[in-house]
């Protein structure tokens, strides 16, 4: 257990207004909920039972919590990878705009985070996993006790099932012994790579239930062999690893006696770390499952069928449920309404980006996403640039390339997956693994310009530094001079291009180079 260090002083945006919200918290403290915030890292919606998963068994806690919980089916993340993501969950803006594009340290961040937030309105707050991730720059002084560290001394084993109750049990036992109420951040590694037995040591860290490559069904947007089905069987399994985690955090609220006073928030960061999920603005790539156990105000085992919603809300929705302010310059709205039972208007569209991986490569992408349809915008793609992604280490990506010799439909979709066009649109409704890019039919003409008019409406709202691209999207020479411009940025930051380098944010330097 080690605590996480504070700068001698608060920076003069943050004083005031913190020191009014402990006030005021401290008088209600006693009757506020304490709230216990899961993540899953690299989990797609559709490996959850509750959420349509055709292999039996994969998450029967996830199932439990849903059963608690109302939970929503169109919720997103905002970016297809873990750093970026994260960060618009901490800050309740957008990455264009929280300045967390890619993988590296934001030092003078110029806004408060979520925790932040919670601490100073009387929060004792912890995280444990995705520490790095979680915050603009890292060590970060929100966090009043960082758990990676067990309270024997060791160090956490990320994919150890009974280090997550111990990690609860320490962090809801020093916000009692500090008389607050607490604010956790569990994140649970899984099934994030390596995979159970990836290592070939099927007996470490082994889940209670493994999946072989003969049960797993595999998503319509890879291919059916079977090398990619032993991946899938390892993913599956790491899925159900990771359910036993979530199961121990639950164990240990529970022992705790504080659950009927506790606020259960879940979710995975994007999809599954295999090609077309993660690293990518489609279906899987993007979609949560997101549930919410607000104790007396949420109903058990509801679905809400009607609402959009996205990270970028999570912030403001938080702070609306504990009776904290938000702070301005939020680009998200809370949604607490909605918990509530309420209809909101507003709510018929989200919008996700990309722009950078965690190997600095910049590959910017902008999608807007409806019930039914969604649109993508691809800047880079000009049929010669082929995208850098975490996924082109994956068995299953190097068995496309096999396959590829000899299989003319996984030819295309390899070189699709590399090269991609500039501007693609897809009937989720009716094809959610996207395989058909409307495009350019004539029938969804009225469609593909009522997402293209709302998209850039909402980039003029976000001040998106890529609107004037999007709106010269028909014109070749305008993307090449947008990608060389921010590839030349990224360079620069990366110390790659010293002479004209442009001071700003620095890679973390203890952030392995994973996503």
């Amino acid at each position: 257990m080690r605590s996480a260090p504070r700068p001698p002083i608060l920076l003069t945006w943050l004083v005031v207004p913190l020191l009014l919200l402990t006030a005021a918290a401290n008088r209600a403290a006693d009757s506020r909920p304490h709230v216990l915030f899961i993540t899953m890292d690299d989990m797609s919606c559709d490996s959850v039972g509750v959420y349509g998963c055709k292999l039996a068994g994969t998450t029967p806690n996830m199932d439990r919590l849903a059963q608690q919980s109302l939970r929503f089916n169109h919720a997103y993340s905002q970016v297809g990878n873990c750093m970026p993501t994260r960060n618009v969950i901490a800050s309740g803006r957008y990455p264009h705009n929280n300045r967390v594009e890619g993988f590296y340290e934001v030092k003078n961040p110029g806004y408060p985070t979520f925790s932040d937030l919670m601490q100073a309105g009387g929060y004792f707050t912890g995280i444990r996993g995705k520490v790095a991730h979680s915050t603009p720059y890292s060590p970060y002084p929100g966090w009043n006790i960082v758990l990676d560290t067990l309270p024997d001394g060791t160090t956490a084993d990320t994919k150890n099932v009974a280090s997550y109750y111990a990690s609860t049990q320490q962090g809801i036992a020093l916000a009692k012994k500090a008389g607050r109420p607490f604010c956790l951040n569990i994140n649970i590694s899984d099934p994030h790579k390596p995979f159970w037995n990836e290592d070939h040591r099927p007996e470490l860290n082994r889940p209670s239930r493994v999946f072989t490559a003969d049960e797993v069904v595999v998503p319509g947007f890879l291919p059916d062999d079977r090398a990619v089905r032993e991946e899938l069987a390892l993913y599956y399994s790491s899925v159900r690893r990771g359910d036993d985690c979530l199961g121990e955090v639950l164990r240990a609220l529970h022992e705790s006696g504080e659950e009927a006073r506790t606020v259960i928030i879940f979710l995975s960061d994007h999809g599954m770390p295999l090609p077309f999920a993660k690293t990518q603005l489609y279906f899987h790539s993007t979609r949560t499952p997101w549930m919410f156990r607000w104790p007396g105000v949420t109903r058990p085992g509801t679905v809400d069928d009607q609402h959009l919603v996205s990270f970028v809300d999570l912030l403001p929705t938080v702070l609306e449920m504990v009776g904290l302010p938000a702070p301005s310059g939020l680009d998200g709205r809370s949604f607490a309404p909605v918990l509530r039972g309420e209809r909101q208007s507003n709510r018929e569209f989200v919008v996700t980006e990309y722009n950078e991986n965690s190997g600095g490569n910049r590959h910017p992408m902008r999608s807007i996403i409806t019930k039914d349809f969604a649109y993508i915008f691809n800047p880079w793609s000009n049929g010669e640039r082929v995208m850098a992604t975490a996924t082109k280490g994956t068995v299953t990506y190097r068995r496309m390339q096999a396959l590829a010799k000899t299989d003319s439909k996984v030819a295309a979709r390899l070189l699709f997956f590399d090269r991609r066009v500039t501007e693609e649109m897809y009937n989720y409704a009716a094809d959610a693994d996207a395989l058909e890019n409307l495009i350019g039919q004539p029938a969804y003409s009225a469609e593909r310009d009522r997402l293209t008019r709302q998209l850039e409406g909402w980039m003029v709202k976000t001040g998106d530094p890529m609107l004037a691209v999007f709106q010269a999207r028909r014109d070749p020479r305008a993307l090449a001079l947008y990608m060389d411009k921010v590839e030349r940025e990224a360079a620069e930051r990366k110390g790659q291009k010293s002479p004209k380098a442009k001071s700003g944010p620095k890679r973390r330097a203890n952030v392995p180079d994973l996503e």
